[in-house]
């Protein structure tokens, strides 16, 4: 192997190291992302037009993550995957305007398990609204609030935020 090839396997070797620079705690992984596992299965909430709004959670890829499609089969059908990094959940919302949120959680304090925004992916100008936080309450293992907090430019907007308020289907 020549020296470009070694340098470019150490440098991609080291780029494909984990992000996260505390040692993993067993712990503290499972309170985060068994809160989320937790959720598999349909979820609804009644529409402005009565119709449900569903949301459906899976948990994926041998356990490691969880993946949340609302609104399954819509043309606003987005989809949430949840994995853990180091000791932090992180979130990447695949929104409907076309734009990536990347979310961190590292704690769960009491009902409420809250993610912030680490960067926005394929935003297409700097003036594009974003989901910038979500705090995931859970009130009961039938019930979920879901928190959504839309930015603009890292400014938080308080009348473009939705909260939904969901059911287990049963």
């Amino acid at each position: 192997m020549n020296r470009l090839a070694i340098a470019l396997t150490s440098s991609l070797a080291a780029a494909c190291a984990s992000t996260g620079s505390d040692p993993h705690d067993p712990a503290r992984r499972a309170l985060l992302f068994d809160a989320v596992k937790a959720l598999e299965g349909t979820w609804e909430e009644a529409g402005s037009d009565g119709a449900p709004l569903v949301t459906e959670f899976k948990v994926s890829s041998a356990g490691s993550v969880v993946r949340e499609i609302m609104f399954p089969g819509t043309p606003q059908e987005m989809t949430n995957v949840y994995r853990l990094d180091g000791n932090a959940l992180a979130l990447t919302h695949y929104c409907a305007m076309g734009n990536q949120p990347e979310m961190r959680a590292v704690e769960r304090i009491g009902n409420q398990l809250a993610f912030g925004c680490v960067s926005v992916a394929d935003l297409d100008k700097p003036d594009e609204m974003y989901m910038g936080e979500l705090t995931l309450e859970f009130v009961d293992g039938d019930h979920l609030n879901e928190h959504w907090r839309s930015y603009l430019k890292g400014v938080l907007q308080p009348n473009e935020s939705v909260d939904f308020k969901l059911t287990r289907r049963r």
